[in-house]
Formats: structure tokens, sequence, C-alpha cells
């Protein structure tokens, strides 16, 4: 008996990750077996002689979850870049304003990978590239 109680209530604790276990939501696809959708037409606006345009970049299936951005570019340089679609992980949150600010340093896609989330910042280059190329 001096045993069982022990036993009994280490089993139960030794179960309750199990059941508190709840695995990331399946997006069915990733990006290799899919290809993304399209970057959206650019919307232009002009005023005081600066060309302002707005591009949507393409929505990445990641393992993690879509991942799509949106860029602003004020003429010929990026001015802006936000998330419309990311993942809903720690990682991801953090990574996301440190991929933005390489972005407007670089001024291209070409930006290191944030330590942690390799695979939304994969994601996030790609749909960057996207929306670049769609400017033209």
């Amino acid at each position: 008996m001096k045993r069982a109680i022990p036993v009994l209530v280490l089993s139960v604790a030794g179960l309750i990750p199990i059941w508190r276990y709840a695995p990331s939501p399946d997006t069915g696809s990733s990006s290799a077996s899919q290809p993304a959708a399209p970057a959206s037409t650019p919307s232009v606006s002009s005023s005081g002689g600066t060309t302002t345009t707005v591009v949507s970049g393409s929505t990445i299936d990641t393992e993690k979850g879509p991942v799509q951005v949106e860029v602003t570019f004020d003429g010929d340089e990026i001015a802006s870049v936000r998330m419309l679609r990311q993942p809903n992980h720690p990682q991801t949150t953090a990574a996301v304003p440190k991929l933005i600010e390489e972005t407007l340093q670089a001024q291209s896609a070409d930006i290191d990978t944030v330590s942690g989330a390799t695979i939304t910042s994969d994601g996030y280059r790609e749909s960057l590239q996207a929306a670049i190329d769609a400017r033209g």
C-alpha cells in the first residue's frame, strides 16, 4: 500500500502532459507540394510628385502556417513592410520585427534568417521577393 500511492500519483503526473498536448494545426500542404499564389497587382497612388505603390506578396504555405507580406514602395525604395498572414508562434512574433528591419536596411529580399524562426524567415523572403517582382 505504501508504494501504491506514489505510483498512482506519478502515473497521473506523467499523463497530464499527454492530455494537454495540442498538435500544431496542419495546413494540409507545404510550399514544396503546392505552388504559391501569385502576388497581387500593385496599387499606385501619386501625390506631390511622389509615387507610392503597395504590393501584396504571394501567400506561402509553410509547415508552421501561411506567410504573406505587403510592401509599400515610395518611389524606388521599400518604405514599409507589413505581415498580412503569419504563423501563430512565439518565434514568429519575435522574428517579424527583425525581418522587417533587415528588409528596410537591405532594400531587398536578400536578408538573413532569424535564428529559431527559419521556416517563417524562408516564407517571408519568398513572399517579399514575389512582391518585389510583381512591382516590376
